[in-house]
Order: C-alpha cells, then structure tokens, then sequence
C-alpha cells in the first residue's frame, strides 16, 4: 500500500495543475505563433504546473504501477475484486 503522503501529494499536484491549465494553454498557444517572451513566462510557472508531473494511481490502496486507467484501480484490487464479484460486467474465467 502506498504512503498516505504519496497520495496527498499527487493530490496536491492535481489541484495545481487545474490552477494553472488555462494560463499553460495561453502561453502554449502564444509559443506556437511564434512568441519567444511567452517562453519566458511558461518557465516561471510552477513545475508541478505541468501535468506529466501527475502520476496515476489506485483509487483504493494508491498503487501507482499496474493502473488500469478504464477502472481507476490497480490490477491487485481488480483481481480482488472481480474474484469477489464486485465489477459489473467481469466474472472470473480462469486465473
């Protein structure tokens, strides 16, 4: 199980994120045209500004490697929960 702090720090990355995403975009947009100061100015942002900085991980015990982006969850609690039932549309064959 990952560390809480972990899980609240890619929280804490997410809200960043959202803060700066319509001033990435205008600077992104205004660097496509060709304006060299709005490089400048992108480079001032926060690095955790950016989203690669967000690493996807399990809604349930915050695992961030085996993520399986179309249920939020790790392959451990999918497994776990898909042998428990508990996924609609998922019924164990043969693991």
């Amino acid at each position: 199980m990952a560390k809480i702090a972990m899980m609240e720090k890619n929280l804490k990355i997410a809200k960043t994120i959202d803060k700066y995403a319509a001033k990435r975009a205008e600077l992104k947009e205004r660097i496509r045209k060709g304006d060299k100061e709005a490089i400048k100015e992108l480079a001032k942002l926060p690095r955790n500004a950016s989203p690669t900085r967000l690493r996807n991980r399990c809604q349930v015990n915050g695992r961030p490697r085996g993520y399986m982006r179309e249920f939020g969850i790790s392959r451990v609690v999918f497994r776990k929960l898909a042998g428990e039932g508990l996924i609609p549309g998922i019924k164990k064959s043969s693991w």
